[in-house]
């Protein structure tokens, strides 16, 4: 029974069931007989398909949100037995948003798995906030001020922001020297990300987190496609340090309003489900994010002068 809760959780994950068969090992006919006979013995159709699409009845929805919760109780008591010390094996689900999981997760993934050659790795990229109960993921990422109930956060770095823009951009429009220059700039953001939280000015009264509006000049759900456009020279963007430390030391980017970086709450940070058993896997994967990053994120060496030189 479990093989086939398993099975049905990741045709629902995947949204497909060749996606599925792929992940188990399975060809999609045997997937697709599988799941019929899931249906049969429940006595309910599940699952609406068509040559393209697949989607759940409301029964199969009630279904998968409690096979999850069946799985992630599984999974618990597997790691109470076998203890949160041992040596962790096993697949380890992780979540990152896009830009970050690709260039400070991935690349040090191989010494982690050089350490614990039992373990087996999932990366799931997306810009989107996952549901670590209802995906099945084990641990995300998130550059975030909250974390959200229901989850254990445990900060990794600081997140550190800087309104930028290309010196050809500079050259054209000026720079700002107010926030209020601000209104009359092209501004580049991805769906979601304005308005912008800053910093007021320090020493002064409204030195808390101020709020600047506006319209990004080009629509994207890319924070990638935002730097490339800031790039370009076709506006004003606020980047992470993490994202743009090698643009700023070449000059391809220049910070403007430097008085003003990003909110300083937000932080990033690795979550994972509120449990008295974490997973072994979750505990060092932790741990290896923290040697790495700690006590200094290494994307921030030798950065102060490139954000001090502004125009």
């Amino acid at each position: 029974m479990d093989a086939e809760y398993q099975l049905y959780a990741r045709v629902i994950e995947t949204g497909s069931l060749a996606a599925a068969g792929r992940s188990l090992n399975l060809s999609p006919a045997m997937v697709s007989k599988r799941i019929a006979r899931l249906e049969e013995r429940l006595g309910a159709k599940l699952l609406h398909r068509t040559t393209r699409k697949l989607s759940t009845t409301e029964a199969g929805q009630r279904f998968y949100e409690r096979v999850a919760q069946i799985l992630a109780a599984s999974r618990e008591a597997e790691n109470l037995v076998s203890g949160i010390a041992g040596d962790p094996n096993g697949l380890l689900r992780i979540s990152a948003p896009t830009s970050f999981g690709r260039l400070h997760v991935a690349p040090h993934l191989k010494p982690f798995l050089d350490r614990w050659p039992r373990l087996q790795v999932e990366l799931e990229l997306s810009d989107a906030y996952s549901d670590l109960v209802a995906e099945r993921i084990d641990v995300a990422i998130r550059v975030a001020a909250n974390i959200e109930g229901g989850l254990s956060g445990h900060k990794l770095a600081p997140n550190r922001r800087f309104l930028c823009a290309s010196p050809a951009y500079l050259a054209e429009h000026g720079a700002p020297t107010r926030l209020k220059d601000l209104a009359r700039h092209r501004l580049l953001a991805a769906d979601g990300q304005l308005p912008w939280r800053l910093q007021g000015r320090p020493g002064s009264k409204d030195s808390g987190p101020v709020s600047i509006a506006g319209t990004s000049i080009l629509r994207t759900n890319s924070s990638e496609v935002v730097r490339e456009l800031a790039l370009a020279g076709m506006g004003i963007a606020l980047r992470s340090t993490w994202d743009i430390g090698p643009d700023l030391r070449a000059g391809r980017l220049r910070v403007v309003l430097p008085e003003h970086p990003g909110a300083a709450d937000v932080n990033i940070f690795a979550v994972h489900p509120a449990s008295n058993y974490v997973p072994a896997g979750v505990v060092r994967f932790i741990e290896h994010l923290r040697r790495l990053y700690a006590p200094a994120p290494y994307w921030d060496a030798d950065l102060e002068q490139a954000l001090n030189t502004h125009a």
